[in-house]
């Protein structure tokens, strides 16, 4: 047996590898399974290039707990290592063998670019051991270190090529003797690894024969973990619309079947492969995140992909693969690293690309689609200043007729009735059709147009296009009389005189107790409403994004800065009201119309709404 020491730069380097090497302990799995593939590619690169004569046999990972002896076990039929690529591989920490072999074979399919990920099982065993067996046909040799700089080396009895790493778990991390998490560690990380991972047996059964000779056939068969040749490595043109669903329901079990989906493939300036769905999204933005998965060679990195993934892309589903992200990827390295915006600004591109051409090549399903994916539009829109510029092209805007257009055909339909006498051209909306129906119908009538917009984000994308479109504002439809949306040069004269404007509006001061800074009194055109409540529009933008937020009562309270709007020309008013005898009849009356002002804006509710249901029941009685 001979005995030696580990070349480390310093003694504690292994309390320093079990505590720090990795901020989460389950990672050590993936990086000597990791090495088990890379073990398992370098004996099929020889094996190609006819280094290796022999039948390579099935090449597959093996998985193994055995609880009584509390280890865990990870075994290859790999390329093996011989005594000197032992003491040259595992005696050197930081020494990677991916890359002395990368060096000498030009491999790209290696997986490992650095030297760390084995002494990564010392973060959760007291002692692992390593069994190898060359394919040169050497002696097998087991190493064995508790996790100090002294480790031995001896042969061992080992007949098959390949490699054993067994872990003797240590008592604080018993969770990794249990099968259900290592099955479940497996399948986050080695799900679409390139060879097989089995991890014990699973029974399935079939029946045979048919009637009553119908009998239940029970088998044993391997456990396989993973899927080898996933969606994303096959060529496109290969594939069918099926494919891509059915590898949907794989990453995502349980969700719809996606709207459609990006198939990315590019070998230069960088490597990247993958599939980007786009989910029918609801209009909840921070349920859809973190549903990209971001791969090194087929092993899993990662679900946060914020620094590579442009942020409104992380509404997205699906896969991301490249070799030029290393697997002890940190958020530093993705934040520097030149690929990794390289690879940002492709998949903009790409994705900005793609719905253009569907909006071009079928306008209609581009449509058809518009109310789930104009979310993820308008977000992109709002967030990526380039995909604004080619989302100009395919962005859409909805009326409350159903009319979609795009922002260029919108603004030649309404330049000519809604630019005002300031030569703003106003783009009146709706963020509520049913509430605001009144308003809207108002407004149709008066041959403007309302368009919808009633999104999670539609605040900040209306900021954004009135940042964007030259002399565009956006006015809420119930943000004033519909006479008063749109500002013009005509104006109407007053049916009262300047004595009965004033009692007017002594009268609605007293009667209700209101600021008289809050209240005007106009000449408006007598078909519009006798009173309407107005916030400006600023305000309302405020306490919408305030509530978007979740701010609600907890945040920065909004003051009252409604104004209270009498229409002088209304026959109720400048009819009816003027010419009533003070009393209590006359103060009923000034609350009932101001009432219907607030239940048109949604202001009564409680008391104040019944006690507004049985006023209008003496009204009608009456």
């Amino acid at each position: 047996m001979q005995k030696g020491n580990i070349s480390v730069q310093a003694e504690n380097i292994f309390p320093i590898i079990k505590k720090f090497l990795y901020s989460d302990h389950e990672i050590f799995l993936r990086e000597l399974i990791s090495n088990a593939i890379d073990a398992t590619s370098k004996i099929k690169t020889l094996a190609s290039k006819g280094v290796v004569k022999e039948e390579l046999g099935r090449l597959m990972i093996e998985v193994k707990i055995d609880k009584k002896a509390k280890t865990l076990t990870i075994s290859d039929r790999g390329i093996g290592m011989n005594e000197e690529e032992i003491k040259k591989y595992l005696n050197q920490v930081a020494f990677s063998s991916a890359q002395d072999f990368l060096d000498k074979y030009k491999d790209e399919s290696i997986i490992g670019h650095f030297g760390l990920g084995f002494y990564s099982s010392f973060m959760v065993a007291d002692r692992v051991e390593v069994i190898s067996k060359s394919y040169d046909g050497s002696a097998a040799l087991k190493w064995s270190c508790t996790g100090d700089p002294n480790y031995t080396l001896e042969e061992a009895e080992r007949t098959e090529r390949g490699t054993d790493v067994i872990l003797y778990i240590s008592d604080d991390s018993s969770e990794f003797l249990e099968e259900n998490r290592i099955e479940d560690l497996l399948k986050k990380y080695c799900k679409f690894l390139p060879f097989e991972i089995k991890f014990g047996t699973r029974t399935e059964s079939h029946f045979e024969g048919e009637g009553e000779d119908k009998k239940e056939i029970k088998t044993e068969v391997d456990n396989i973990i993973n899927n080898t040749h996933p969606l994303w490595k096959k060529s496109p043109s290969d594939l069918k619309d099926e494919d891509y669903k059915a590898f949907y329901k794989e990453l995502h079990p349980f969700s719809p079947d996606p709207l459609f989906w990006i198939h990315l493939n590019i070998d230069y300036p960088f490597n990247l492969t993958g599939v980007l769905y786009f989910p029918k999204l609801s209009n909840s933005i921070e349920l859809q995140r973190n549903k990209i998965s971001l791969y090194s060679n087929q092993v899993y990195i990662t679900d946060d992909v914020k620094e590579i993934v442009p942020e409104f892309l992380t509404l997205l589903h699906g896969v991301i693969d490249s070799p030029d992200i290393p697997l002890n990827v940190s958020r530093s390295y993705l934040q520097s690293d030149a690929h990794v915006k390289k690879i940002t600004g492709y998949i903009t591109k790409k994705v900005a690309d793609k719905l253009h051409d569907l909006f071009k090549k079928d306008r209609d399903a581009f449509t058809s689609k518009w109310d789930e994916i104009g979310l993820f539009v308008k977000y992109g829109m709002i967030t990526d200043e380039k995909f604004y510029e080619k989302a100009q092209k395919f962005a859409l805007l909805k009326n409350t007729e159903g009319k979609y257009f795009t922002l260029g055909e919108y603004h030649k339909l309404v330049k000519d009735s809604q630019t005002d006498k300031h030569d703003r051209c106003i783009y009146l909306y709706t963020n509520n059709p049913k509430q605001h129906d009144s308003y809207i119908k108002a407004a149709l009538a008066k041959a403007y147009d309302v368009i919808v917009l009633d999104q999670i984000v539609d605040n900040h994308f209306i900021q954004q296009l009135e940042s964007k479109l030259e002399n565009v504002s956006f006015k809420r439809v119930d943000a004033d009389i519909v006479s008063q949306l749109i500002e013009k040069d005509e104006e109407l004269e007053s049916v009262l005189n300047e004595k009965e404007e004033k009692k007017i509006k002594d009268l609605f001061i007293h009667s209700l107790q209101l600021d008289e800074h809050r209240l005007k009194l106009k000449a408006l055109n007598p078909s519009d409403l006798p009173i309407v409540i107005t916030r400006p529009e600023f305000m309302r933008r405020m306490s919408e994004m305030q509530a978007t937020m979740g701010m609600g009562t907890a945040g920065m309270q909004m003051p009252d800065m409604t104004e209270v709007i009498i229409n002088g020309n209304h026959p109720l008013i400048s009819g009816k009201l003027i010419k009533m005898k003070k009393g209590d009849k006359r103060d009923r009356f000034v609350s009932y119309l101001y009432d219907l002002a607030r239940l048109n804006q949604n202001m009564l509710e409680g008391e104040e709404m019944t006690a507004f249901i049985h006023k209008s029941i003496e009204f009608v009685e009456k």
